[in-house]
């Protein structure tokens, strides 16, 4: 899953510190400063902390990002002549931020506005969490999922109008992994179990580890256990987001590997004619909005209430707004003049 990794940048001195030099302490954790640093990090990864930010760093952060649904004309107008293709996250994104995330379930309208989206364009959820727990949330057949932070993808069940084939698997490029994903799983499970409030999830070809309800002054032992387990695994990766450590495959293959594979499979790898739009409020979405500034196609949309350091063009604040902005991009599209 990842949780909603996205963070808040921490306000210093002359503007917001970047996220990636405290990250760097989840491979360095040690004694004294490096332990407050982490400690810092894990703070500043709760979407409770980190702020509140004064009225003029926000507004500053707006003009930058300014939100999608006050620009939405002006997205529409640069997606003319262009198929849309949508891109969303799951977790903060489509469901809210919960204790429980098995319980980080879809609202009924949310899930009929995705559906309806899907129904106007190609539509993928591009999430942290095993492909086949998003699918047991939203329960949409008509769309692609991308799983496992892009590792593993499926196209929609046959018969849809966006379908190519039959829902077979499309991309698995970290397979081989399987087995040690299973083995660094039941180890974290063993290390953890005695932490009151921590759980770990199997996402098929990652895995998270959950503080969101463990107490805090048992984070940094938390940390160095998770640290323990994977120092042991050098083909495995560690990294944070929002309450929550995740532990990855090296492979070179992220969220925005998988939105260039989802182009490719529906035919748009090298056409001008495609006009992507991603939302997601995760630190791993940026892979995918900086994919779009490169290609100079599309847009990107962060999902926050607070400034964070992003590639993306646009912001929208919360679950409710991005459903929103999906009801009236169906509504656009119904109504817009055909173009000869």
């Amino acid at each position: 899953m990842v949780i909603s990794e996205a963070k808040p940048a921490i306000p210093v001195a002359g503007g917001y510190l970047t996220r990636k030099k405290l990250l760097k302490n989840l491979e360095t954790i040690g004694n004294g400063a490096m332990i407050n640093a982490l400690l810092d990090s894990m703070r500043a990864s709760s979407p409770t902390r980190g702020g509140p930010y004064d009225a003029q760093d926000h507004n500053s952060w707006i003009v930058r990002h300014p939100s999608a649904l006050t620009e939405f004309e002006e997205i529409t107008s640069a997606s003319k002549g262009k198929q849309i293709v949508v891109f969303l996250d799951y977790d903060g994104t489509l469901s809210p931020i919960v204790n429980d995330p098995d319980r980080a379930f879809i609202t009924n309208e949310m899930r009929e506005a995705v559906k309806n989206v899907a129904e106007n364009f190609p539509t993928a959820i591009v999430s942290g969490r095993c492909r086949t727990k998003v699918y047991n949330f939203v329960r949409l057949s008509e769309l692609y999922y991308a799983g496992s932070h892009g590792m593993d993808i499926k196209g929609p069940s046959k018969g849809h109008r966006q379908t190519k084939g039959n829902q077979t698997v499309m991309c698995q490029p970290a397979r081989e992994f399987l087995p040690m994903i299973d083995e660094v799983y039941k180890a974290l499970v063993e290390k953890v179990r005695y932490i009151p409030g921590s759980k770990v999830e199997h996402n098929k070809f990652c895995l998270s580890v959950h503080y969101r309800c463990v107490e805090e002054k048992r984070w940094c032992e938390l940390a160095d256990q998770v640290k323990r387990v994977v120092k042991n695994y050098p083909m495995l990766r560690l990294s944070q987001g929002r309450k929550v450590f995740e532990i990855r495959p090296t492979i070179k293959w992220d969220k925005g590997n998988a939105l260039e594979f989802l182009l490719e499979s529906l035919g748009y790898a090298e056409s001008d004619d495609v006009f992507p739009v991603y939302i997601g409020d995760d630190r791993t979405d940026e892979d995918a909005f900086k994919v779009l500034r490169v290609r100079e196609q599309g847009i990107g949309i962060l999902v926050s209430k607070a400034p964070k350091e992003t590639n993306a063009t646009y912001s929208l604040q919360e679950p409710s707004e991005v459903m929103h902005f999906l009801k009236r991009l169906v509504e656009w599209n119904k109504t817009k003049p055909l173009i000869n």
